[in-house]
């Protein structure tokens, strides 16, 4: 699945995501949602959310 759909994400999923600084290279950070940031039910460049550990990116991926 991919992640531009909101309700593809629910907390707690483990996801891969891109960090700012990591959007041109493309390099993904796996983690688990603690919040989802975005509010608007899709996004094309993917659902920001906060990972556990302190990590804010956009869902690339749900694992």
């Amino acid at each position: 699945m991919n992640g531009t759909q909101r309700t593809n994400i629910q907390i707690g999923s483990k996801v891969m995501v891109v960090q700012k600084q990591d959007q041109r290279t493309g390099k993904l950070t796996e983690g688990v949602v603690k919040r989802i940031l975005t509010n608007s039910a899709n996004h094309p460049h993917g659902i920001k959310v906060m990972l556990e550990s302190g990590i804010v990116g956009r869902v690339k991926e749900i694992l």
